[in-house]
């Protein structure tokens, strides 16, 4: 996966943010996403044809940007005005708006449950790369069979 620039924060130089992509590329994601299924609330997601087109015409690299820069400006600050209410929950809008729910990561309640991620701080570089790691691989198992 190609991560893009995170614009909250200062980015770390080229080295230590490589170093990070590692750390994050070596973490299983199989428990969690074991978990994630046996919640009826977070399995009852899932990609329509209209948001796999959506896919299929901006690209994996255009959409992985724009679950980066979203998990960056809706997620990563400390104080959140409108949390709990910032990532719409329909479908046609930004597919990866219903894989940030699928896989918890919608909100600051969300991540403190699914993820011990404590609400009133700032995330770090690396907890906005890994959020963004899971919301892409929840959305490329949805569209494996499609493209």
């Amino acid at each position: 996966m190609v991560y893009r620039e995170l614009s909250l924060f200062d980015e770390p130089e080229n080295e230590e943010k490589a170093k990070l992509m590692k750390e994050v590329e070596a973490i299983d994601l199989k428990p969690l996403f074991e978990r994630l299924a046996k919640s009826k609330f977070r399995s009852s997601f899932y990609l329509n044809a209209k948001d796999k087109e959506y896919i299929r015409q901006h690209g994996w690299t255009k959409i992985e940007q724009g679950v980066g820069e979203t998990i960056a400006r809706r997620l990563a600050p400390a104080d959140i005005p409108n949390d709990g209410r910032q990532t719409p929950m329909r479908h046609g809008v930004f597919p990866p708006f219903i894989a940030q729910h699928a896989t918890g990561c919608c909100c600051r309640g969300c991540l403190a449950k699914w993820y011990g991620i404590p609400k009133g701080r700032q995330l770090t570089v690396k907890e906005q790369i890994l959020l963004t790691r899971v919301v892409m691989t929840w959305l490329h198992r949805q569209c494996d069979n499609d493209f």
